[in-house]
């Protein structure tokens, strides 16, 4: 499906009063299992793959492989077992190993539908953020990468966490912007630490009221932080308006695989044989 052809079935979703869902795949069973129950789009990228292996999603922010170069071997993972579903690439718009335009081409070319900012510096604060973006590797990278994305006609789903990076990404050409309210909760590797439900409300309608003050078309989904199972992002999206639907990551495939395989370890143990 072509990005022109991707963005009129999700409208028409939305016209017709249904959420879209999004949701990461760190394997290829993910993907298919996330097909077959309806997701509308899939991202594959590297967090995905070390959530997969039982670490925290935030691997995918440190030096443990090449984050580019692991979701072009995910590809190869993923996109054969996808039948109709678009994927989206996640891509290091910050990586300073990689002509950026020439490597969108190879996305493209292999087969992806679209890309999104991930690995983000957004989820970095702190004096390590404030050097990061005097030495070049800041947040800017990521919105040029979208813009580039945009110039090829990938379809552009980029996370923000901030107003001005909201304005800045639908100013750059996103189609669908996600507020992303941090690591997401619960689960035997989630955050702790995290927004209150009324509070990641109210920060996720503020990021999509800016990204909609430059573009009012933009597509608004929610992520992330406390926003972990079916019933919050039902909360979020009863309290506010516009968000259209919900991007889900260890909410779409840590959770279910957490719970599934325990669940059905236990009722193996309670088997009983003849003496």
């Amino acid at each position: 499906m072509s990005r022109k052809e991707i963005l009129e079935a999700l409208r028409a979703k939305v016209a017709s009063g249904k959420p879209i869902i999004g949701g990461g795949a760190g394997t290829g069973i993910s993907a298919k299992s996330a097909e077959a129950g309806g997701i509308d789009l899939l991202v594959i990228y590297n967090s995905g793959r070390f959530r997969m292996a039982g670490r925290g999603s935030l691997s995918g922010l440190l030096a443990y492989g090449d984050a580019n170069g692991i979701v072009m071997e995910m590809a190869n993972e993923v996109l054969p077992v996808v039948k109709h579903t678009p994927v989206l690439a996640g891509v290091n718009g910050t990586d300073p190993f990689r002509v950026m335009p020439h490597f969108l081409k190879q996305v493209k070319e292999i087969g992806f539908a679209g890309v999104q900012n991930f690995p983000t510096v957004g989820l970095i604060d702190g004096v390590f953020r404030a050097n990061l973006e005097e030495t070049g590797m800041g947040f800017g990278p990521e919105i040029d990468m979208i813009r580039m994305a945009n110039e090829l006609d990938l379809l552009t789903s980029p996370y923000v966490f901030d107003i001005e990076q909201a304005k800045e990404m639908a100013a750059a050409g996103a189609d669908i912007l996600v507020p992303h309210m941090g690591l997401t909760t619960s689960g035997t590797i989630g955050a702790q630490t995290a927004l209150s439900l009324e509070e990641a409300a109210t920060k996720v309608q503020e990021l999509a009221d800016a990204a909609r003050s430059v573009n009012p078309d933009i597509l608004c989904l929610c992520h992330g932080g406390p926003i972990a199972n079916p019933e919050d992002a039902q909360y979020i999206l009863d309290n506010t308006e516009g968000i259209v639907g919900f991007y889900g990551a260890s909410s779409i495939e840590r959770f279910p695989t957490e719970t599934g395989i325990r669940e059905q370890t236990e009722k193996f143990t309670q088997i009983t044989f003849n003496k």
